[in-house]
């Protein structure tokens, strides 16, 4: 699989379902931009019943054409019903019924959007910005950092590592295989603000005996994923990050974070998050990150 600099997917012969995808798309929106489509649905809507209070008329004191039978439109899907306008035609009674309806189920839309935008729990995991392979024990070992960036802590948090590969079959066929690393932890009951995800590096492990090189040549790829629940709102949360072969760092582990004050406090130094320290260069291990 070829990568350029946004490592963008394109996708042939998708079928398009806008109305089906509108709910999802409309939670993935911010909230200024899911205000603005509300508020601007809102207005449309309103701009077309008007029109047609405006073509059929029968509403009394509407002396100022479109733009009083907007303000009767709003008034009416508003329920506000000053008075100073109301129908006075068969026709524009039954416009009236059609748009108090239509008004009814544009309220309960809108709120069903806010309040399911406003109770989804969103994560704010941190992944570090580079993954390291260093020595730990003697042994090369992948390493990355995550946390919480939360003051919450998501329970019993699960991690996964899947490595893509390029591969080319006995056929000769090009294919993108999948691994799954094997952690030393993969789960934590509680993640806070930082937690070091390993991979041992050994005769069992699909990186075993790559260089720089090597993961360049295969195209290698990390998606590194964590899910758990939000011990506040009590909801699913969870976070992936994705790295490639340039984001991988030979002869560095990340630096500490974790230290002791004189009074016997801990300290978490955030600062020091995505830094990276080098590490030493022996036989078995002949790298050293600049």
């Amino acid at each position: 699989m070829a990568q350029n600099e946004q490592s963008e997917i394109v996708l042939v012969g998708v079928r398009s379902r806008p109305l089906r995808d509108l709910y999802h798309a409309i939670l993935k929106l911010g909230w200024p931009a899911t205000l603005g489509v509300i508020a601007g649905s809102y207005l449309a809507i309103n701009a077309l019943f008007a029109f047609a209070y405006w073509e059929i008329g029968g509403v009394a004191n509407m002396r100022r054409g479109y733009l009083d039978a907007f303000f009767f439109s709003v008034q009416t899907m508003g329920t506000i019903g000053y008075g100073s306008m109301y129908p006075t035609s068969v026709g524009a009674n039954l416009l009236v019924v059609i748009e108090s309806v239509f008004g009814l189920v544009i309220t309960a839309l809108a709120t069903g959007l806010v309040f399911a935008k406003f109770s989804l729990s969103r994560s704010r995991v941190v992944f570090t910005r580079q993954v390291t392979i260093s020595p730990w024990n003697g042994v090369p070992t992948l390493s990355l950092r995550i946390g919480n960036d939360r003051s919450s802590t998501i329970v019993d948090a699960q991690l996964r590592i899947a490595m893509y590969r390029t591969e080319r079959t006995a056929e000769g066929v090009l294919f993108y295989k999948t691994y799954d690393l094997e952690l030393v932890r993969d789960r934590t009951p509680a993640l806070s603000r930082s937690f070091s995800v390993m991979h041992t590096v050994d005769e069992r492990s699909p990186l075993y005996g790559c260089t720089p090189e090597k993961l360049a040549e295969g195209e290698i790829e990390l998606l590194v994923s964590v899910a758990g629940m939000d011990d506040i709102s009590y909801q699913a949360v969870h976070g992936r990050q994705r790295y490639v072969d340039r984001d991988i760092v030979f002869g560095a582990r990340h630096a500490d974070v974790l230290s002791e004050l004189p009074d016997g406090r801990l300290q978490v130094d955030l600062t020091r998050f995505h830094d990276l320290v080098p590490t030493e260069k022996t036989e078995d291990f002949p790298y050293q990150h600049g």
